[in-house]
């Protein structure tokens, strides 16, 4: 495990799939909001990048995305690189093309169309070339509600409903990483449980890497091999997931544990700030 400031521990070229190197970025051409992050995904990995609200989760996967630009933002330093290719100046089309699918926080479905047709325009190219059916049926064999609910309007799906049909289109683009934005944000803890199941056997089953982005710091680290803390736009732990659950700054900040094991109450940490061995 490593304690820093933004370096990630390397890795072999042949076995990294993504490469976030020391970015930076800006909105509205004066906001700072990573500061010189740096992360790296293996192929077949499961990663999960956790932190507290606003440290920066989001705009680092809209980064990798290539969404800045839609909200006054750029990347003013580093680059992003994915399987072996410099992405930093692509645009989203050009990202999904290479392999990257993004399931945005708050799910984002086509509310007025069905579940099967939310699911086609998800591979529109490939459904014109008639290759995607398989995709389809894979879909269906890891969500079979959403088989249940194909004709619905997707906007009448329930939440975890809803989450599953974003995680389905994602899979119809066929990824090489999947980009999860706080899938379990307003799930009943059952159907986050499910989500996770899923998830798991996506990774296991089909080999996706996975990047995970997460404020249920416990689920999240029970399922990924490495894992990534982030404060302040910048990271400032990593280490193998186990490891990190296990380490006393972790557990007391985002596992809300006290060192003897004990379960500690928001009021307790509220102050972590000032408290932390790595700010």
């Amino acid at each position: 495990m490593t304690d820093v400031a933004g370096a990630a521990t390397s890795a072999p070229a042949t076995d990294v799939l993504l490469d976030v190197n020391n970015v930076e970025v800006i909105y509205d051409e004066v906001i700072l909001v990573l500061r010189g992050l740096s992360l790296q995904a293996r192929r077949g990995s499961l990663v999960a990048l956790l932190g507290a609200n606003g440290a920066g989760k989001s705009t680092t996967l809209k980064s990798i995305m290539g969404l800045l630009p839609s909200e006054d933002g750029e990347i003013s330093e580093g680059h992003i690189s994915f399987d072996g290719q410099e992405i930093t100046e692509f645009d989203p089309a050009q990202i999904v093309k290479s392999g990257i699918s993004l399931v945005m926080e708050g799910r984002r479905v086509f509310e007025h169309l069905t579940v099967h047709e939310n699911l086609v325009a998800a591979a529109y190219t490939r459904w014109r070339e008639g290759t995607a059916g398989d995709d389809m049926r894979l879909v269906y064999e890891y969500f079979p509600r959403l088989e249940e609910r194909s004709n619905q309007v997707a906007g009448y799906l329930s939440g975890g409903e809803q989450q599953m049909l974003a995680m389905g289109r994602a899979l119809m683009q066929q990824p090489k990483l999947l980009m999860l934005d706080e899938p379990s944000l307003g799930l009943a803890p059952l159907l986050v449980r499910e989500i996770f199941d899923i998830i798991v056997r996506l990774h296991r089953d089909l080999g996706t890497t996975i990047l995970l982005v997460e404020q249920n710091a416990h689920l999240a680290l029970e399922i990924a091999d490495h894992g990534y803390i982030m404060e302040n736009g910048r990271i400032v732990l990593e280490g193998p997931a186990r490891e990190l659950a296990e380490n006393p700054d972790v557990q007391e900040f985002y596992l809300g544990m006290s060192e003897s094991g004990e379960r500690k109450s928001y009021r307790d940490v509220k102050h972590y700030k000032r408290r932390k061995r790595w700010l």
